[in-house]
């Protein structure tokens, strides 16, 4: 990849999530780490030090075009999206170190520790650029033809841009960086989007693409900014799931209606629904779908609220959980005329070539030495130290019992 920039492999909340995360614990250290979910060793296809030559030019941060792009963008009221100082902080900072070996199962071992608004970065980078790097030696390995992969990739993607056009009422956003075939088979996806069902085609999470194409930049927050705040409520020796309505109010005092998507499933979505207030079911436009049944959420949230007086047909669900076309054409339908929706796409969008995805994640594992947890609404989902987790499962029992008592 020629004149390679950070921004290639960067999702946009990850800048929303650093300027806050700047603001409000700028100090504080966190480690990601990867960890492949699936049986497909990673190490079958890249070294570790091809992973090394490939991210350690990104290791010197954003460059000035990057940042120009950052503060050109606007909230609606038209002020700034992001500071002054926060632009300058970028520009001054590079990435932490990053390490990248063999683990003792013989797969690739990928981590990193820094502060939290820089280290957070290499997320979407690493999981990018490690998944391109794969599909690049499978098809050297294999001695698989690119073009064939790329006809058959625009043959899937003819039929679901056909099928798109006809339905005028589906609208997404590409949220595809972390699992796609490769930059510019990405690049090349969006652009016949924008160009062939530009009334279904919202934007791109991407950030560097968002910017190249003209496109509308997508994004709030991730799992990591609750997770992290809880790890910093039980530092304080507070209940660490106090830190998921501490987050929703710094987001909401910072960002405002502009980018109010709450994700629901850090801790589990029961959770979620004690926790958020009537009056954020009202100030909130979105809540986010990423794990258990779409279905079984989607009148989770209509009875949410309608418990809270809100008209849930004023109000959207971000679907975002393992989506492809006939998944996103069955929920448009089954929830049209109750509730708006729109879709987050993302590995059936940009990499689907014929070739199997990876399932593999990047998260944060520790705040300042505090392992971190995500009860998701899939077991499988679950992330964190197993006695730690079943500590958290124990805290939102308590919760719920204490909302319903």
């Amino acid at each position: 990849m020629s004149e390679q920039k950070l921004s290639q492999g960067l999702d946009f909340y990850k800048p929303t999530m650093s300027q806050l995360e700047f603001e409000q614990y700028p100090d504080a250290e966190v480690t990601f780490t990867m960890k492949n979910r699936s049986d497909n060793p990673l190490s079958r296809y890249v070294r570790p030090e091809q992973l090394k030559d490939r991210i350690e030019t990104l290791q010197s941060g954003w460059q000035p075009d990057e940042i120009a792009y950052l503060a050109s963008l606007e909230a609606q009221d038209g002020s700034a999206r992001f500071t002054p100082e926060y632009l300058d902080y970028l520009a001054d900072s590079e990435l932490p170190p990053l390490t990248v070996r063999y683990g003792e199962s013989g797969d690739l071992d990928v981590s990193t520790t820094g502060k939290w608004p820089l280290v957070s970065f290499w997320e979407t980078v690493v999981m990018s650029e490690l998944n391109e790097l794969y599909y690049e030696g499978k098809i050297a390995q294999e001695g698989l033809s690119v073009d064939q992969l790329y006809a058959e990739g625009n043959r899937r993607l003819d039929t679901k841009i056909e099928l798109l056009r006809s339905r005028p009422d589906i609208k997404f956003s590409d949220f595809g960086t972390r699992r796609r075939f490769s930059y510019q088979w990405h690049r090349h996806v969006l652009k016949r989007l924008a160009s062939e069902c530009p009334d279904n085609f919202v934007g791109t999470s991407n950030v560097f693409l968002s910017h190249e194409l003209g496109l509308r930049p997508i994004g709030t927050f991730a799992h990591e900014l609750p997770m992290g705040y809880a790890a910093l409520a039980e530092e304080r020796g507070d209940n660490p799931l106090s830190g998921h309505s501490e987050m929703l109010h710094d987001w909401q005092a910072k960002y405002g209606s502009d980018l109010s998507t709450a994700l629901t499933d850090t801790f589990t979505t029961g959770f979620f629904f004690a926790d958020f207030s009537p009056e954020q079911a009202q100030s909130w436009n979105s809540l986010r779908h990423d794990s258990g049944d779409p279905i079984e959420f989607g009148e989770a949230v209509i009875n949410f609220y309608e418990r809270s007086g809100v008209d849930s047909r004023d109000k959207t669900i971000v679907f975002s959980d393992g989506l492809d076309i006939d998944k996103i054409v069955q929920l448009a339908d089954y929830f049209k005329g109750r509730i708006n929706t729109t879709y987050g796409w993302g590995t059936t969008l940009t990499n689907d070539l014929g070739l199997e995805p990876n399932n593999f994640v990047m998260k944060a594992t520790k705040v300042n030495g505090i392992p971190t947890v995500k009860l998701s609404d899939s077991v499988g989902k679950h992330t964190g130290p197993e006695d730690v987790v079943d500590r958290y499962q124990s805290l939102v029992a308590q919760s719920l019992k204490a909302v319903t008592a």
